[in-house]
């Protein structure tokens, strides 16, 4: 018996995040009442039994797939009931199906069609002579035509043809026969790709896939995007292989499509059906077939990058913020100068200035006074360096200038400045800085995302960051959703100071739209900084269940109420109350001195309101309030001498930073304008299946250098250890190739691993994965 719609979405989403389904059942119910994920993530432990923001993520998004699935399974069951079509049988079927596949391949026999040639053939009045030869295979076709023959069938291979057309047509629409190909397709096909004749020298970056075949159930997820880009830009033909080897008749898909019709060996008639099966299998089932599963594989594969690009931006959001201090932005360029911007402790611009150092000027020593003038003018502790054109030639530069400056010395550090042309021609910044020039608020970009990366990438559309793996050959869509619910759980882990938050920063939080945040900085602006929680309540348009779902997430240092600075929701202050008292302290003086707390026990502290989950949060916030989930900050320090990649030569240890990772390894700046691949086969000294299971982006390693390539710009790095094995690892040959030119921050093809294996730990089909965005 099938379950209804209100019973199979809960199961079937439970059994994929790992949760029961009345877990489910609480989380949707939450989320269908407007709650956002961190809201209920972080406050509602209690009803859904402690499922996290990465369950919850994953509820969400397959909850949207079900109900579509579900409307449609209702559309089509309708649709067929309505053509008085509906048997009990049927029905089942249909409610069985798990796939949006499934569920189709069981409508198409009841789906409204174009005229097809199976219409034509039937009301040619053909379909008797396909039931006469499905009924006696002893009899010879040919004699049997000769009695179909009319004004509109002109002679028997007319009549034979439009029984074929009957019978394929009743093949290509049955669902089972259908589910048996596909399979055995996903099983067996491998996927092929050809160079098309004369795009040889167009697409060379695709070379690697001129002439390429591996097993469909294998391809890696930046393989499948590169051939598929290949063949979208009419470089490469891709087709799925079955059984190439198999003569005529003698292939497992043919013969399963024989099965389905009942072949034997009587006579005549089974003769012609398995020609018809050979050829419902060649022309029509394999064609409709490769086109679900290379659909299938596209969505796998873009599924898989998201999951990547999302993966590197919660690292990026999430790295260790460089802390308040007065802070230089330096944009490097070239002929068009160093622009320089300086920001006070809070971010505020406190002045700009742009400085030519290099080619054509060559104003070395004015710069250095310029920069130097700055750093004693504002204290400056900080100076961030933008990692594009001329970055090592600025930080060189700004070397110089602190062996001149007395200790203390501003600490130097060069940061990624992806986004930052997005940001300073974009329409915020235009209204943050309406007198600045836009080449000077990309500097200004610079200094705040290293006093704290996450209130300033949270400006930037998440998919200018460019932390992702073939990001424009993926849904848009997709893309989107998913990288704006990293940005929405990376803010609100944070947490956000509400008197000095920008309204981009605000917009983030759990709750508040654009434009609530932009009522949020109006009534501040109005009226000056919040003194507590409850006064967001008179900010227009920011009502009750807006409070509930933000003011969890929003922090007032100095406050009328100390559990302001906390994450301590407003809903459970009396429970932190009743925990402060039992520890026979107040709340500012527990904040400070939370050893009392040990002392008492989190059972004794819940109701019918409160379990087990929020007494044990709240104790923890009270121990540490506000604290911060970033790590510290630190920072690599690159090598003297080392400024360009003819700097470098193999067996180098070098320090960097890594500022991507992909499926098959890592990309670490080691300051030679051109970042390193960390292979994933070189990422530790054992099998890693995984790249994040070892680094994230952001985090500072050390590095080997195992091959240069100057002239095509490539560089191979090992974090394995001096006397380990540099050759790829056996078990992670099919991860051996990476991306290499096209779109994208990191994108094209990428070459098979016999290629691979035959030169060496880094070979040549490796070493594109490297190419600069």
């Amino acid at each position: 018996m099938t379950q209804p719609a209100t019973a199979r979405i809960p199961r079937l989403i439970a059994a994929e995040i790992g949760a029961r389904p009345d877990q489910v059942i609480a989380a949707v119910t939450l989320l269908d009442e407007g709650a956002t994920v961190p809201f209920v993530a972080r406050y509602r432990k209690e009803a859904t039994g402690g499922l996290d923001d990465s369950q919850l993520r994953t509820l969400s998004e397959r909850l949207s797939y079900l109900r579509e699935m579900e409307a449609r399974r209702a559309t089509i069951l309708d649709s067929i009931a309505s053509q008085g079509k509906l048997t009990d049988d049927l029905s089942a079927k249909i409610n069985a199906a798990e796939t949006k596949a499934v569920l189709e391949d069981l409508y198409l026999p009841y789906k409204p069609k174009r005229r097809t040639k199976a219409m034509i053939a039937r009301e040619n009045g053909l379909e008797p002579l396909a039931d006469a030869i499905l009924d006696d295979r002893a009899a010879d076709p040919e004699t049997l035509a000769q009695g179909y023959l009319s004004e509109a069938v002109a002679d028997t291979k007319a009549a034979l043809d439009g029984a074929r057309e009957i019978i394929a047509e009743r093949l290509t629409e049955d669902a089972a026969l259908k589910a048996q190909l596909r399979a055995h397709m996903a099983a067996v096909a491998r996927l092929t790709a050809q160079v098309l004749p004369g795009k040889e020298a167009e697409g060379a970056k695709f070379s690697d896939y001129f002439e390429h075949s591996e097993a469909l159930s294998g391809v890696p997820s930046h393989r499948a995007l590169a051939m598929l880009r290949g063949r979208n830009e009419g470089i490469l033909a891709l087709d799925l292989a079955v059984e190439p080897e198999a003569a005529p008749g003698q292939s497992t898909a043919e013969r399963m499509v024989a099965r389905a019709l009942n072949i034997g060996t009587a006579g005549k008639g089974d003769a012609w059906l398995d020609k018809v099966a050979g050829w419902v299998w060649r022309i029509k089932l394999k064609l409709s077939l490769t086109i679900d599963l290379m659909t299938d594989l596209r969505e796998a594969a873009e599924a898989e990058a998201i999951r990547v690009f999302a993966r590197n931006l919660k690292d990026l959001l999430l790295a260790a913020p460089a802390g308040a201090k007065a802070t230089m932005g330096l944009d490097p360029g070239i002929r068009t100068g160093v622009k320089v911007a300086v920001v006070d402790a809070t971010g505020k611009v406190v002045e700009t200035a742009t400085v030519y150092p290099f080619q054509p000027r060559m104003d070395v020593q004015g710069t250095l006074a310029v920069l130097g003038a700055l750093v004693r003018k504002h204290g400056v502790g900080l100076i961030a360096i933008g990692n594009g054109t001329a970055s090592r030639e600025t930080d060189a530069l700004v070397a110089d200038l602190l062996s001149k400056l007395p200790s203390p010395r501003p600490v130097k550090v060069v940061v990624s400045e992806a986004g930052a042309s997005v940001y300073s021609a974009s329409e915020l910044a235009a209204r943050e800085f309406p007198d600045l020039d836009v080449s000077l608020r990309g500097a200004v970009s610079i200094a705040r995302r290293l006093q704290d990366p996450l209130a300033e990438l949270v400006k930037i559309e998440p998919k200018a960051i460019g932390v992702g793996q073939y990001q424009h050959d993926v849904n848009q869509n997709a893309l989107g959703k998913a990288l704006d619910g990293v940005v929405e759980d990376a803010v609100n882990a944070v947490g956000v100071e509400l008197n000095t938050a920008s309204a981009p920063l605000l917009a983030r939080v759990s709750g508040l739209s654009a434009g609530l945040a932009e009522s949020v900085v109006a009534h501040r602006d109005a009226n000056g900084p919040f003194a507590s929680r409850k006064e967001l309540l008179k900010v227009a348009r920011l009502g009750p269940k807006a409070f509930e779902q933000a003011a969890g997430f929003l922090r007032i240092q100095g406050g009328k109420e100390p559990l302001d600075a906390s994450s301590v929701h407003p809903e459970a202050y009396d429970l932190a109350r009743r925990i402060v008292s039992a520890a026979g302290k107040d709340v500012a003086t527990l904040m400070k001195d939370p050893a009392p707390l040990k002392r008492l026990s989190p059972e004794d502290f819940t109701d019918d309101t409160f379990g087990l989950p929020t007494v044990r949060d709240i104790m923890a916030e009270l121990e540490k309030p506000g604290r911060d989930p970033r790590p510290e900050f630190k920072t690599a320090t690159f090598a003297e001498g080392v400024n360009e990649i003819r700097d470098l030569k193999p067996g180098m240890r070098l320090e960097g930073t890594v500022t991507n990772v992909a499926a098959f390894g890592a990309f670490v700046d080691i300051g030679v304008h051109q970042d390193g691949l960390v292979h994933v086969s070189q990422l530790a000294d054992r099998f890693v299946k995984d790249p994040h299971e070892v680094v994230k982006a952001g985090d500072v390693v050390t590095v080997r250098v195992v091959e240069v390539d100057v002239a095509r710009k490539r560089i191979g790095l090992t974090m394995r250890k001096d006397n380990a094995d540099t050759r790829p690892d056996r078990g992670a040959r099919d991860q051996q190739r990476g991306p290499k030119g096209g779109k994208g921050p990191r994108g094209g093809s990428a070459g098979p691993a016999k290629r691979d294996q035959a030169q060496g730990a880094f070979g040549a089909a490796l070493m594109d994965a490297l190419k600069k965005r």
